[in-house]
C-alpha cells in the first residue's frame, strides 16, 4: 500500500523514532475532509501490535501538513492497567488488613484449652522478665559504663579533704618548730 502523504507522514516519524523502528503502511484513514490519518507497524522491541501514527491535513490550494504523530495501541496491545487514585488503593491494602487480623482472631479463637493454660504460664513468665527490666533501670540505662557516664566518675566525693587537712596540719606544725626561738 502506498500513500500520496507516506513521504511527509515518514519524514514526521523520522522526527521523533528511528526510521528503522516504522514498518509498512499498515492503514489509511480518511478521518474527516480535508484529513487523513497513516498508521505504520512499529518495529520498537517490546511494542507488538503498536502503531505509529501520524495525521496530516491537507487543505485545497495549500501543501498538506502534519497535524500529530504519535505511537499508538493497536488491536491486542499489551497496555498497562488503568490508574487507581492512591486514596483507593490504600483503602483496600487496609480491608485486606483488617480482614487477616479477623481471620487471625477466630484462628486464635478455635485452638484447644490446653494452649491456653500454657499462654498463662507463659504470661507470668513475661512478667517476672519484666520485673527483671525495671531493675535494671533503676541501675542504669546502657550508656552507663560500670556506674560511670562515659567514662566519667560519677561516684559520691569521697572523705580524702579531712585526710588532706590533717596532713596540712601536720605539715604546718613541723614548719613552725623549725622556725621556733630555742628555748
Amino acid at each position: 500500500m502506498r500513500s500520496r502523504f507516506d513521504e511527509l507522514a515518514r519524514t514526521a516519524l523520522a522526527e521523533i523514532t528511528p526510521a528503522t523502528s516504522v514498518g509498512d503502511l499498515v492503514h489509511e484513514v480518511d478521518e474527516s475532509e480535508g484529513v487523513v490519518t497513516l498508521q505504520y507497524r512499529s518495529l520498537l522491541d517490546g511494542y507488538p501490535s503498536w502503531l505509529w501514527t501520524v495525521s496530516v491535513a491537507q487543505v485545497d490550494g495549500e501543501e498538506p501538513t502534519v497535524l500529530e504523530a504519535e505511537l499508538m495501541p493497536g488491536e491486542g496491545a499489551l497496555l498497562a492497567p488503568d490508574w487507581v487514585p492512591w486514596s483507593e488503593r490504600l483503602a483496600e491494602y487496609e480491608a485486606a488488613k483488617a480482614s487477616e487480623a479477623a481471620d487471625d482472631e477466630d484462628d486464635d479463637s478455635d485452638e484447644d484449652d490446653d494452649s491456653d493454660e500454657d499462654d498463662s504460664e507463659d504470661d507470668s513468665d513475661d512478667d517476672e522478665s519484666e520485673d527483671d527490666d525495671s531493675e535494671d533501670d533503676d541501675l542504669g540505662s546502657d550508656i552507663l559504663h560500670g556506674g560511670d557516664l562515659d567514662g566519667v566518675d560519677i561516684d559520691e566525693p569521697e572523705d580524702d579533704e579531712s585526710d588532706d587537712d590533717e596532713a596540712d596540719d601536720d605539715a604546718h606544725d613541723e614548719s613552725n618548730e623549725d622556725d621556733a626561738p630555742a628555748r
